[in-house]
């Protein structure tokens, strides 16, 4: 079978390769883990695939169009050759340019917040990466320099390339381990960001400083034209300094106002909207009873937030109070409100 086959189709000499079978996978977990993350960033499940209906595909496009772009050499006599995605060729960063680009363009149709979206599909990007790369261990590519130490001629460190014999360090294996580290940080610091767009930026931060190193030990590296300069090595290092940068300059901005440069997740919003519904239900309810009043008396909207928290507890003082005590009158409640 060819290299990177998983098998063949009823031998008719066609071939499902691992490559694909990866990035289905990837695709699929990625879908699953936004969905499970929409509700907390404002959006409707509906709304989420139809924004993966577009951005798969126009990703997918676009990281072989920008691979084919700086291989341009090895596909000009053989343009057949640019759909042959199965034997490897994706860039990530032309997947991010075009999923970026797609979800700027969604957002502005649907009048939704592009920072709540990045936010929302950030880990199952990055997760995605993790198990796409697995996809060039198959195909055998993406690897780095040769390795001549005995000591250092093992997996993962190290993988054996078939058609050549020899053994080149794993650079696919790293990048695979450093995005799954990324993942499971974004996850766990998903509920401690304090502003739009941080998951977002704290995935181009981590993924850009793993990148600009690992691209440099890789041997088949994209270059822009015959400078030398990997294209994806000072892409990652200007994306890893700039966005370091902008968090400093934020961080001393706020330091010096005393308040936030611009606002937090959807989440932290409606956690922070709750808590001043609450407050001021709890502010009309002292302050009628300090007039002596009732606070059944006021508006039912400023009712309605006490009535959701002290609903459970007062049903059953109210159906105990209705039943008949065995030819005894139930005793009349206080219409008085305690306050917490």
């Amino acid at each position: 079978m060819p290299t990177g086959a998983a098998f063949e189709i009823f031998d008719t000499g066609y071939y499902v390769y691992w490559y694909g079978i990866l990035i289905a996978t990837a695709v699929a977990l990625g879908v699953v883990i936004a969905m499970k993350r929409r509700k907390r960033y404002g959006w409707t499940s509906d709304e989420l695939l139809d924004f993966a209906l577009w951005a798969i595909p126009i990703a997918v496009v676009c990281a072989r169009l920008y691979y084919v772009a700086f291989e341009w050499d090895r596909y000009k006599d053989d343009l057949i050759g640019i759909l042959e995605i199965w034997n490897g060729g994706l860039a990530i960063y032309g997947a991010v340019i075009g999923g970026v680009v797609t979800a700027l363009v969604f957002c502005k149709v649907r009048k939704k917040s592009f920072l709540n979206l990045a936010d929302c599909v950030a880990p199952a990007l990055v997760l995605g990466q993790a198990i796409g790369r697995w996809g060039n261990f198959f195909n055998q590519e993406a690897f780095g320099m040769e390795v001549t130490n005995p000591a250092h001629m093992w997996f993962p460190l190290a993988v054996k390339i078939e058609e050549t014999g020899t053994i080149h360090y794993a650079t696919f294996f790293y990048e695979s381990l450093w995005c799954f580290l990324i993942f499971l940080f974004l996850l766990a610091m998903s509920k401690k960001f304090r502003h739009r767009g941080d998951c977002m930026l704290w995935y181009f931060l981590l993924y850009g400083v793993e990148r600009a190193f690992v691209e440099g030990l890789r041997t088949d590296s994209l270059y822009i034209g015959d400078t030398g300069i990997r294209v994806s090595q000072l892409l990652s290092a200007l994306l890893a300094v700039s966005i370091a940068a902008f968090l400093i300059c934020r961080t001393v901005w706020e330091k010096r106002h005393k308040r936030p440069l611009y606002g937090p997740p959807f989440f932290r919003e409606q956690e922070l909207a709750a808590e001043a519904q609450r407050a001021g239900v709890a502010a009309a309810v002292a302050a009628a009873m300090g007039a002596g009043e009732a606070p059944e008396s006021l508006a039912p909207e400023i009712c309605a937030a006490p009535e959701e928290a002290g609903g459970a507890a007062a049903a059953p003082a109210e159906e105990t109070a209705a039943e008949p005590g065995q030819g005894q009158t139930a005793p009349a409640r206080d219409t008085e409100t305690p306050q917490d």
